[in-house]
């Protein structure tokens, strides 16, 4: 019985590995329980689209209760692993007050001490397995801190990118240039240029999901609304008479289409045209197209 007891608090540290494992390192479309959490946040934050203070603490917010859920599971289910074997297979410091306490409260404790990494040593590991299972809890928590400083570090300037790409767009909206004026070859270069950053957007949504619960402030740098307009440039790029504009159009609205159909799949579920899934996009962030 005790070693099943175990055998539960090693499940629950090996599912919380490969939800971090999925989140950081191998995105992909399945659910988990980091995206679990942060699903459950976007569609709570939904309720208070009055509130922008709270609609724009969505994505930091969720970052921070991921983390914590994961600490929290890593804590408890090495805890689950000692509780059995409390205090029999542990030695204690002398004139310790920890051999008096309930066992499981001794083995949170040693928990939380061993993933801090701290090595108070009132209480250590006295069986030889015990004594190779408890430094990989501090690896693990060594790593989880690691992965926690890299998550932030790689998800703001995959935020970034897609907040240039809003403004830039913005930008063109306002100078609005027609057909004629891309009729050029700087033209050409203009679309190329657009449809290379909305690849590395597509990307970042592909490899960093949780940039989409991340609201990106004013109209003119939320992507969710400047979208449609590099649509409209694409268009006007593909009915130009130049062969090098025509191609740079066709490349950004491929580009585009491609961006549309990793939204839809990944978090709209449309199942429409790329029109009706940056429509939808706008809306799930509270915004309208123009």
């Amino acid at each position: 019985m005790k070693w099943l007891v175990s055998l539960i608090g090693a499940g629950l540290v090996l599912i919380t590995l490969r939800d971090l494992f999925h989140t950081l390192w191998h995105p992909t479309r399945h659910g988990g329980l980091s995206r679990l959490v942060m699903t459950s946040l976007w569609r709570l934050s939904q309720r208070f689209r009055a509130h922008r203070r709270v609609v724009g603490l969505v994505g930091p917010l969720a970052m921070v209760t991921v983390v914590g859920m994961w600490t929290g599971t890593v804590v408890i289910g090495w805890a689950i692993v000692y509780w059995p074997h409390m205090p029999e297979a542990f030695t204690f410091s002398p004139g310790s007050e920890a051999a008096r306490e309930p066992a499981l409260l001794d083995s949170v404790y040693l928990s939380l001490v061993v993933v801090a990494t701290l090595g108070l040593g009132d209480i250590a590991p006295g069986e030889g397995w015990l004594r190779l299972v408890s430094p990989l809890e501090g690896l693990v928590g060594f790593a989880l801190l690691t992965a926690t400083v890299s998550w932030v570090l790689e998800i703001y300037p995959a935020l970034t990118r897609r907040r240039v790409l809003a403004v830039r767009l913005a930008l063109l909206r306002d100078a609005d240039p027609t057909t004629g004026r891309l009729e050029s070859t700087a033209g050409a270069l203009l679309l190329d240029s657009l449809a290379t950053e909305v690849v590395r957007v597509r990307i970042d949504f592909t490899q960093y999901a949780e940039a989409y619960y991340f609201h990106d402030g004013d109209d003119h740098s939320s992507l969710a609304v400047m979208v449609g307009h590099a649509a409209t440039l694409a268009e006007r790029g593909q009915v130009a008479r130049r062969p090098d504009v025509r191609l740079a159009g066709d490349l950004l609205a491929g580009a585009l289409k491609d961006l549309a159909a990793v939204l839809d799949q990944r978090f709209l579920h449309t199942g429409g045209p790329p029109t009706d899934v940056f429509a939808a996009y706008a809306a799930d962030h509270g915004r309208a197209q123009p």
